[in-house]
Order: C-alpha cells, then sequence, then structure tokens
C-alpha cells in the first residue's frame, strides 16, 4: 500500500515583505519615541502640580490635626518632649499664617515677642482648634462658624491686645543699649526664636525663659557693648 504524500507547508512570507514589516515597525517605534518626548513637558508639570498638591495636603493635614477631637490642646499644660512641643508650635504657626493672621486686627495685635507670653500661645491654640471644629471637624456648621467670627476671635484678639499688645522683643533683652530693629514685620513674628521656645518650654518651663538672641541689626552703634 502506497504510502500517502505528507502534507507540504504553506509557503512563507517572501524575505522582501518581512523586510517591509520590521520597517513599518521599525517607523512606528520612532514615531512613538518622537511622541512620548514630546510629552516630556508635560509629564514635567504634572510632577510638579502633584508637589505641589502634595505639599498643600501637608498643610492642610497640619492646620487640621486632631480636629476629630473634642478637646484642644494645652500650651501651659504641654508635654515636655521637645518634639511633642515642636509639633504644637508647627501647627499653630500654619494656622496662624493661613487664618488669624489675615485679619487686620490679628495682625496689628499679635507682636513679634508672642512666643514669650505662655498665655498668649495658650489662646491661639484653642482659637485655632475652635476654627477647626467650626470649619473641619464632624460637628462642623454655618453658626458655629458664625460664633467663632462674632464671639470668639474678637475675645482672643481683645485679650491679647491688652495682656501683650503693647509688648515687644526689646522687653525681654536685658543688654543695656539694646535698641529696636528697624525693617519690615515678617509674616508671623518671632519664629527665629521658636527653637529656643521649644527647648524650653519643654524642659525648662519652671525656670526664667531664655534670653531673645541679637537680631542681625544689632543695637545701638551696631556692635554690643
Amino acid at each position: 500500500m502506497n504510502t500517502p504524500p505528507h502534507p507540504q507547508n504553506p509557503p512563507g512570507p517572501a524575505g522582501g515583505s518581512s523586510e517591509v514589516v520590521v520597517a513599518g515597525l521599525a517607523r512606528e517605534v520612532h514615531e512613538l519615541h518622537r511622541r512620548v518626548e514630546d510629552l516630556d513637558p508635560v509629564v514635567e508639570r504634572v510632577e510638579r502640580l502633584e508637589e505641589m498638591a502634595a505639599r498643600t495636603a501637608d498643610t492642610l493635614a497640619a492646620v487640621v490635626g486632631r480636629r476629630q477631637k473634642a478637646t484642644a490642646p494645652s500650651w501651659l499644660l504641654a508635654p515636655t518632649e521637645p518634639a511633642d512641643v515642636e509639633g504644637l508650635l508647627d501647627e499653630l504657626t500654619v494656622w496662624l499664617g493661613a487664618v488669624f493672621l489675615r485679619y487686620p486686627d490679628g495682625a496689628s495685635v499679635l507682636p513679634d515677642c508672642w512666643l514669650w507670653h505662655p498665655d498668649v500661645v495658650e489662646e491661639l491654640l484653642w482659637l485655632m482648634h475652635a476654627w477647626c471644629a467650626a470649619y473641619q471637624g464632624p460637628d462642623a456648621s454655618v453658626g458655629a462658624a458664625g460664633d467663632w467670627h462674632d464671639r470668639q476671635r474678637p475675645g482672643v484678639v481683645s485679650r491679647i491686645r491688652k495682656s501683650a499688645g503693647s509688648c515687644s522683643i526689646e522687653a525681654h533683652q536685658t543688654r543695656p543699649g539694646w535698641s529696636a530693629p528697624s525693617g519690615a514685620p515678617v509674616p508671623v513674628p518671632g519664629l527665629e526664636h521658636a527653637a529656643a521656645i521649644t527647648e524650653w518650654w519643654a524642659r525648662h518651663r519652671e525656670q526664667m525663659p531664655p534670653e531673645p538672641a541679637p537680631t542681625a541689626a544689632g543695637p545701638i552703634g551696631g556692635a554690643l557693648r
């Protein structure tokens, strides 16, 4: 019996056809590379926007940190760990720049030496958390926001004006001949002293506060006596 012939494989594409396909793929890859390179500036811009969004989220988290809690932290009874005290000041200074100092009477009443006044820091801390509760907390409401504007914020401003409104860094100096520094005020005054205050309030709050360091302006005559 004759063995049936094996079926022959279908003829493959001609060599010229394969070269055409490869050349077409190469052109497509080159075109894709060109388009991706054109997108580089867009990608960079998106990355910058993502970084800005992350920084904004961090700032908002600092401003409304612990907003879910019903109680506000106390500066007068703050923990004695420097990191905890630093955290309280970081949150407070962010909020001061974002909210409190936007009000002209708030900006005018807060002296450069506010960090040297524990009662002022205490007032500002609870006012910040009252704002968080009114605007960000689980019980946020128009009524709570109105109370913050109509009663709480003006009350704190009035008490700060009475207790420290006329004070200054120079009032805490003991060097003879020390004069008031000149120059435009910073958005949140006195932040250059935050590290010294953090260490003092965390570890030595029962002792005298640290003496403010000399500023770049220096005393009268431009040199220490």
